[in-house]
């Protein structure tokens, strides 16, 4: 079945009992996240939990087909239900998954997340005709959705929020649920011990998606989704963002994942090392990042960084439009992560 965008947050928060696969998918990366969350936590409150919970990447899959079926007829340790959540999933993974879904095994949720799909992809017309697997739809937060969120967020932790600064809020939200909820947190850091939130305190908090549309392209970048980069650098230069901030932002993310990788090769856990980096990774990234560490080594990074540079100087020293020169650089770069240069 088929859960369209304005239907899914009530069908995440309570899925059906017989549920045994679902995709969650769509353009906005971040309410893919929070609502696949949500459907396995539905199951395993603590996703931490390495007795019931196996976290699986496309790639994987593709290596051992069978272990998906191994992990979803596995029998937790601890007792309870398991959950098996696929990350970064593509029609690649149709085949399987269709054969999984006529012959589920063992009786954990299979949670699959996925980008935007089109109508026809084959990854989405497996679950037309299945009572026990549903597709769910994450499209971007309308207005009203967004008013909506930030009044909840902000009703959870005792708080109110003025007309004229919710209707500011909505103003600067509204692309990406990851980006809108790390600019509720950052709000409600601020209002600690205050009661309502008014236009001022909207003001001196919350920025533009700027700065998070930039660290998104990054991560598209050094994770090697082409996909997702195109569509976040159309994004950024709709929003009028400047070539020179995201080429800034971009050498800032690979001498960190730099730092990250040196410190690794000595010895140390990326986990470890991502905890003093200052500032932290923000949660939504932490995954993403450790990726990009363990799929990066220096010399490639270094490498990496002199595109950057050069880059940098060519939009400072020649006519040629900064945009195209900065959305090559990370196209080639994200090609080098994927393993095509």
């Amino acid at each position: 079945m088929i859960v369209k965008s304005h239907e899914a947050d009530r069908y995440v928060a309570s899925p059906p009992k017989g549920l045994t696969l679902a995709l969650v998918y769509g353009p906005d990366a971040g309410l893919v996240q929070e609502r696949a969350e949500k459907l396995l936590k539905s199951v395993v409150p603590d996703l931490t939990d390495a007795f019931n919970v196996a976290d699986l990447s496309e790639s994987t899959l593709l290596a051992d087909p069978a272990r998906l079926a191994d992990e979803a007829a596995a029998i937790s340790m601890m007792g309870g239900r398991r959950v098996v959540r696929v990350r970064g999933a593509g029609n690649d993974l149709a085949d399987l998954l269709e054969s999984f879904a006529d012959d589920p095994r063992g009786d954990a949720l299979v949670v699959i997340e996925a980008g935007d799909l089109a109508k026809t992809s084959a990854l989405r017309k497996i679950f037309d005709a299945h009572k026990t697997a549903a597709a769910v739809q994450c499209y971007p937060d309308s207005v009203r959705d967004l008013g909506d969120v930030v009044r909840d967020a902000l009703r959870a932790e005792g708080l109110s929020i003025a007309p004229d600064a919710l209707e500011d809020a909505v103003s600067r939200l509204g692309s990406d649920r990851g980006v809108t909820r790390r600019e509720i947190e950052k709000l409600l850091l601020y209002m600690h011990g205050k009661k309502q939130v008014t236009l001022e305190d909207v003001r001196a908090v919350m920025g533009d998606e700027a700065e998070a549309r930039s660290e998104s392209a990054c991560d598209a970048a050094a994770g090697g989704d082409l996909v997702k980069l195109d569509r976040e650098l159309e994004r950024l230069w709709v929003s009028d963002v400047a070539p020179a901030q995201v080429l800034r932002s971009a050498m800032g993310h690979f001498q960190r994942l730099v730092q990250a990788r040196e410190s690794a090769n000595r010895g140390e856990t990326i986990d470890n090392v991502m905890k003093r980096l200052r500032p932290p990774v923000h949660f939504s990234r932490s995954q993403a990042f450790k990726n990009q560490a363990q799929r990066w080594n220096t010399d490639k990074l270094g490498e990496a960084l002199d595109m950057l540079l050069d880059a940098e100087s060519l939009t400072r020293t020649t006519g040629v439009p900064a945009e195209a020169v900065t959305g090559r650089v990370l196209m080639n770069i994200a090609a080098m992560a994927k393993g095509r240069m």
